[in-house]
């Protein structure tokens, strides 16, 4: 049984590390053929695991935020409090946009893909967000505790956040330039809507 799901798990990480790397030099413009081929597995392989494209571009789009927050918390453990914290998870989705390529095409694919996933798998793509929500809410909550917030529910000010944040790296990823205002810009619309101080 174990050897079953170490087969299983490296079969849907070949697929999710292929669809990442024709997602890098084609958005969502490859195929599930294409994909089976780049991962070296089967086409029924691929449908043994996913139903649909749809159903894959979700999973890509789940792993790929879950590994950013994954680092992003390796990252903040060296900042000192939850502002410094909180500050650096609001503006992180934004930084380097504008100088490397790949995450520039990534964010493309995102926001192209983002609606139309909305519309087939609402629930299913929440929770694919939900640990950039979660990161959130807990220096939020740090932050109320410290008297450096005043948020009266720390679960629904970290939706909207994350919302605003979204909404922003949307933007981002269609225009150019250096975006180093905007995320200044992004954390002190942020920080006052908490109830916050600029320091």
């Amino acid at each position: 049984m174990q050897r079953s799901r170490t087969r299983i798990e490296n079969h849907v990480r070949a697929i999710l590390d292929a669809a990442h790397r024709l997602v890098e030099t084609k958005g969502d413009a490859f195929t599930t053929q294409e994909l089976a081929k780049e991962a070296g597995v089967a086409l029924q392989t691929f449908y043994r695991y996913f139903s649909s494209k749809d159903e894959l571009l979700l999973a890509v789009i789940g792993d790929g935020l879950d590994d950013a927050c994954r680092r992003w918390s390796v990252t903040a453990e060296t900042l000192a409090g939850p502002l410094e914290r909180l500050r650096f998870f609001v503006t992180s989705p934004l930084a380097g946009l504008d100088r490397e390529p790949r995450r520039h095409s990534l964010a493309q694919f995102i926001v192209s893909t983002h609606w139309q996933l909305h519309r087939v798998f609402p629930t299913e793509l929440a929770q694919a967000e939900q640990p950039l929500v979660d990161l959130l809410e807990k220096e939020i909550r740090a932050g109320v505790a410290a008297g450096l917030l005043t948020s009266t529910d720390t679960a629904e000010d970290a939706w909207f956040v994350t919302e605003l944040v979204r909404s922003v790296y949307h933007h981002c990823a269609y225009t150019a330039g250096d975006t180093s205002d905007l995320q200044e810009q992004l954390w002190q619309f942020c920080l006052k809507a908490l109830g916050g101080t600029a320091r």
